[in-house]
């Protein structure tokens, strides 16, 4: 016998048609979105968005990054839940700052181009964010167009700068800093748009209710500023060649932090990222100092301010054994974040997402990956993250990379995860009909 719940269900899922997931995902895939600059796919959003009970709008930041939030309304003042998924890329699909950077080439999975073969769409940022974009915009128009009656507001979020980055020159307003690390996620519920709910729509083929937090740390390397040509007869002690070992053997004692710090389904990882230091123009000077980018993620039982005095513990040994005045400075810091794994959203989650996979939910461990999720919970609300499972082979069978990993996403995936979204939302809602007629009682 087919449940009330069940027929909801199939209300809604009965009007998603592969059509409508594929040309989400060609649309969001083909309007370049890099860190600073998602305005024009907020503008595309907003307006595909726009119709029937569905109210959408551009949420300006400045004149070149902006959110796009649209909200279906509800019918009696019930529980609200916002679907969210960040809208900007990993690389920015300009060669002149992904290349050689990100890739020796300019590759096609990496161009704002969306090529579909089958079930598959590569183009870049078609796996993570934008294929999880265009999930939750399916969601939302699937839940409008079954006109059902919902009990409280459904909010659709796609936020601005939800990359681990700073501004990008060339990228976004000139003059301002503050372009990501989730600046559009806290933007959206700073004005308007807080819920009782939130499921941040990100890869995994599973229901997380906590992940890591970051803390970006710069290791400064002194050196000598000096001339090559006088490198026999005045005082030399090149930064350069220092901030390689210390760089080498930073790696080796991140590699050992991971263990220390397991825990729950986190085991936070930390790399070394970049180096600067030196005048390009002038290679015949050695520089007075290197800088050396560090990545550390950090579990909910560590702090930033932890984080950073572990570092620099370590690097004050370093520096007395290389008779270096090495400096430690943190740079950035989110925290990590939990949800009680029995709130009802990570409930309402891992029921959708076994009716859909047909099995019962282990949670994944090992976790490593920070997204929105943590800025959604310091704003207090209680957070899910749901996703879709990396694709395993490209348009020709060839292996996936990081990079080729975020640029494809499989239509058929999408599909299943929106009907996660939409059992997600709808389990809420009617847990919220219930409290409501107990209370009326």
């Amino acid at each position: 016998m087919i449940t009330d719940f069940e027929k909801r269900v199939s209300a809604v899922m009965g009007t998603v048609t592969r059509e409508q997931v594929r040309s989400a995902v060609r649309g969001v895939v083909e309007v370049p979105s890099p860190t600073g600059a998602e305005r024009d796919l907020a503008e595309w959003i907003a307006a595909r968005l726009h119709a029937g009970p569905v109210r959408s709008r551009v949420q300006a930041m400045d004149e070149r990054q902006a959110n796009a939030v649209a909200v279906l309304p509800g019918t009696s003042n019930g529980p609200s839940v916002l679907l969210y998924a960040p809208l900007d890329t990993f690389t920015t699909g300009d060669p002149a700052i992904d290349v050689p950077w990100a890739s020796a080439t300019m590759r096609a999975d990496m161009e704002p181009k969306a090529r579909v073969h089958g079930d598959l769409v590569q183009g870049l940022g078609a796996g993570n964010p934008k294929g999880h974009v265009a999930c939750v915009l399916v969601a939302l128009e699937a839940l409008s167009a079954s006109g059902l009656a919902l009990p409280g507001d459904v909010v659709a979020g796609f936020g601005a700068g939800g990359m681990p980055s700073f501004a990008v020159e060339g990228l976004g307003t000139a003059g301002r800093a503050d372009t990501g690390h989730g600046v559009g996620a806290a933007f959206l519920l700073e004005r308007g748009f807080t819920t009782d709910h939130a499921v941040i729509a990100k890869p995994g083929w599973n229901v997380s209710h906590e992940e890591v937090g970051l803390v970006w740390l710069d290791v400064l390397v002194p050196g000598i500023h000096t001339y090559a040509g006088s490198r026999h007869r005045l005082p030399y002690r090149n930064a350069v060649a220092l901030a390689g070992e210390v760089a080498g053997r930073l790696e080796a004692w991140l590699e050992k932090y991971a263990d220390r710090h397991e825990h729950a389904t986190m085991r936070p990882q930390g790399v070394v990222s970049s180096v600067r230091g030196g005048l390009e123009h002038l290679a015949a000077s050695t520089p007075a100092q290197v800088r050396l980018r560090l990545d550390l993620r950090l579990t909910t039982r560590q702090s930033p301010a932890g984080v950073t005095r572990e570092v620099r513990e370590f690097v004050n040994g370093l520096g007395d054994e290389l008779d270096a005045a090495l400096r430690v400075e943190q740079v950035a810091a989110v925290p990590a974040t939990r949800t009680d794994p029995r709130s009802l959203v990570v409930r309402s989650a891992v029921q959708a997402w076994e009716a859909v996979a047909g099995m019962r939910h282990v949670p994944i461990t090992g976790n490593s990956g920070a997204t929105d999720a943590n800025v959604l919970r310091m704003r207090g609300v209680p957070t899910a993250r749901v996703g879709m499972p990396k694709v395993t082979a490209g348009l020709d069978g060839e292996p996936v990379d990081f990079t080729l990993g975020m640029n494809l996403v499989d239509l058929a995936e999408a599909r299943r995860l929106v009907e996660v979204l939409v059992r997600t939302v709808l389990s809420i809602s009617a847990a919220g009909q219930a409290e409501r007629r107990g209370g009326l009682r």
